[in-house]
């Protein structure tokens, strides 16, 4: 296997759709082969290539069985071993005395002098030339050779066009080298160029291919927000003095930053094409708020709202919530679920079809067959990078709007409480327009948090028998188990049946995701009237559960969590008057990662240096949820390391979409041949 093939079916082996995309399949590191080391200086300790004449050749079987080859030179005075622990009958017949080998590898001290290890070698004819570039060594699958795969780049950079999809007078001022030339660097580099700036991607040819990456991503995402421009919308001017009577009914005023993203939703809504607007906001920064006052100007327009979350703990707080804020204006809330069957939801689709019901709240059982509405104008997604495109691309085709309206869509409004880093923002969300919700309500009280080792265990169940019984309660989240639901759910109830037999004198509730949405709104309910003294929970009480009166929260195994779980779970608490604190216990020994993690969440309470942290740790596959999200993940740009060159793409995108069409259309068909795949609900 791994010799001469079709460098289609190579690029397929190696994950690519054909032989084009090679050009961009780039090596991983590069070897030196272009001169040799004379025998007599190879000194231990370099990873040299070194060319001689074989002496003998011998199978030895002590200590272990392994093709010992002893090389010198003509002149006599050069001489090294190389040592093969694992051979074939044909290598041993190759290795004979008289013939003259090439080597490449690390020379270290031997037993019996200089030696190599599994060197890379072929035999040679005397004067055979040395290859006038550097090597290069590309990512691999098993069964794939080296040369095949250098075979197949070859082939593909002879037939392919290389000519620059961009502007000479562009690239000039970016200070950045020719495509043709920064592939030709990287696939096959000079003599005495800079490995170690190849190997670390900091190369002006390596700059040029990121920056590349960058701009069809700013392109093709920019594109995407023109097209959506060129939509129609149903326009939601307001006015009707709803507004006014939800802003009196409340006992608090609107944050100025509240009021900020309300301003920039509402401006929106009052254009005539469909607005696609993430509105992210930290723990506790009052969202939710926002998006029921979001929805005024549609509800008062005689349309519908949809509110999608990811979760039925979080659906339903938000139900609750919007149910509180609007049943008192005279506008009906319904809820629908998976777990909604028989009359009730007969009820909820018949109100939603016929337009008695103003607002659906409910999990992805919205945007399911049979859900109808009468006129849906906006489409409200919380914690939207857990929903995949299709999703919000569904709930935002729901509806039969009048004829009069054929052909425009919803307005959608997505909710995020992980705060985006700036990079990200800038990267992944930039067909996006972005509100930022940066300050707490007053009142909210400061979260001490303290890593305490699971050796205290005991120690912390006697303080939270204090805690409680001096009136105040508190949460017990369950160690997250990753391999199983059943087994998180097995983690809670014995979490829960210990926890209530070591502290009698409490009233201790347990709610998990597999509850019955009755059974879990009970508990909820009964924990939020003060009749539960201390709730185990598993992550189901991640985002959207509000008690003031629960000022300490003890998260078991803290370890198992991300960043951003740890963060969300400890905004549950500090909602209230009381001073709040946060137990993260953690078994030994940690890795440097969970270490790490727990560093920063001890010392950050701002979700923004959380975020970054998080971006850094996990990279931005995982922290968008990538597989799910349908994005394609950068290849060869970092976003951290690479922002100056993100801002560049940013700037270049905008000035080639406005004058340039012919080379955003050569730079997207050489990125993204087969089709924009940024392009995103």
């Amino acid at each position: 296997m791994g010799g001469a093939r079709d460098p289609d079916a190579v690029a397929r082996r190696l994950g690519h759709p054909d032989a084009r995309a090679l050009i961009l399949h780039l090596p991983l590191r590069h070897l030196d082969e272009t001169r040799l080391t004379p025998l007599a200086e190879a000194s231990p300790g370099e990873f040299a290539q070194v060319e001689g004449v074989i002496r003998r050749a011998e199978v030895q079987r002590r200590p272990r069985q392994q093709l010992v080859v002893e090389v010198g030179d003509e002149a006599g005075t050069g001489l090294l071993f190389f040592r093969l622990l694992h051979f074939y009958p044909s290598q041993v017949a190759q290795l004979q005395a008289g013939a003259r080998v090439r080597l490449l590898g690390e020379v270290r001290p031997g037993f019996f002098g200089a030696e190599m290890v599994h060197p890379q070698f072929r035999l040679v004819r005397p004067g055979t030339p040395l290859p006038d570039r550097l090597t290069p060594i590309y990512p691999a699958v098993a069964g794939l050779s080296q040369q095949a795969i250098r075979q197949a780049v070859a082939s593909s950079l002879a037939t392919a066009d290389l000519a620059d999809s961009l502007p000479d007078a562009l690239l000039e001022k970016l200070g950045l080298p020719g495509f043709a030339a920064a592939l030709e660097r990287l696939h096959h580099p000079a003599p005495g160029s800079d490995l170690a700036a190849l190997e670390s991607r900091t190369d002006p040819a390596w700059r040029r291919i990121q920056f590349d990456e960058l701009l069809a991503q700013q392109l093709s995402l920019r594109l995407a927000a023109r097209r959506r421009h060129a939509l129609r919308a149903p326009i939601l001017a307001g006015g009707g003095g709803l507004h006014s009577r939800l802003l009196a009914a409340l006992p608090f005023p609107l944050t100025r930053a509240q009021g900020r993203a309300l301003a920039e939703i509402h401006s929106d809504l009052a254009r005539a094409h469909p607005m696609n607007r993430l509105l992210q906001g930290d723990v506790g920064s009052g969202k939710t708020l926002v998006a029921a006052l979001a929805a005024l100007p549609a509800l008062e327009c005689g349309g519908q709202v949809g509110v999608m979350a990811p979760t039925e703990i979080l659906a339903e707080q938000l139900y609750l919530k919007f149910r509180e804020w609007l049943a008192p204006l005279g506008l009906e809330v319904v809820w629908l679920s998976a777990a909604t069957k028989g009359k009730a939801r007969r009820q909820a689709l018949d109100a939603l079809a016929a337009g008695t019901a103003r607002v659906a709240v409910g999990t992805h059982a919205l945007f399911q067959a049979g859900v109808v509405f009468h006129k849906l104008v906006l489409a409200i997604v919380d914690e939207q990078h857990r929903f995949g495109v299709a999703q919000r691309l569904a709930l935002r085709e729901k509806g039969q709007l009048p004829k009069e309206e054929q052909g425009s869509v919803p307005h959608l409004l997505m909710m995020s409480a992980t705060p985006i880093p700036r990079s990200l923002a800038m990267s992944y969300y930039a067909d996006l327009d972005v509100s930022v919700i940066d300050e707490l309500p007053p009142g909210r009280t400061p979260i001490a948090t303290r890593l305490v080792s699971l050796n205290r265990r005991d120690e912390v169940v006697g303080r939270l028998r204090d805690y409680c019984l001096s009136g105040a309660q508190a949460y017990w989240v369950c160690p997250l188990v990753e391999e199983s639901e059943k087994l998180q759910l097995r983690a809670a109830e014995d979490s829960h049946a210990e926890l209530a037999a070591l502290l009698p004198e409490l009233r201790v509730g347990l709610v998990h995701g597999r509850m019955k949405p009755d059974g879990k709104a009970a508990v909820m309910a009964a924990f939020k009237a003060g009749e539960i003294h201390l709730l185990v929970a598993t992550t189901v009480i991640e985002v959207g559960v509000d008690v003031p009166n629960a000022a300490l929260m003890v998260i078991d195994h803290a370890e198992r969590y991300g960043l951003a779980q740890l963060h969300q779970l400890r905004g549950r608490v500090g909602r209230g008057q009381r001073e709040s604190t946060c137990l993260l216990l953690y078994g030994e020994p940690l890795s440097d990662t969970a270490k790490r993690r727990l560093r920063v969440i001890k010392e950050n309470a701002d979700g923004f240096a959380i975020a970054r942290e998080d971006l850094h740790l996990r990279g931005p596959g995982e922290f968008l949820g990538a597989r799910q999200s349908g994005q394609q993940i950068l290849r060869f740009a970092d976003l951290e390391r690479d922002e100056d060159l993100l801002d560049q793409a940013r700037q270049v995108a905008e000035h080639l979409l406005d004058g340039h069409p012919g080379a955003v259309e050569r730079h997207l068909q050489r990125w993204l041949p087969h089709g924009l795949d940024y392009l995103r609900a």
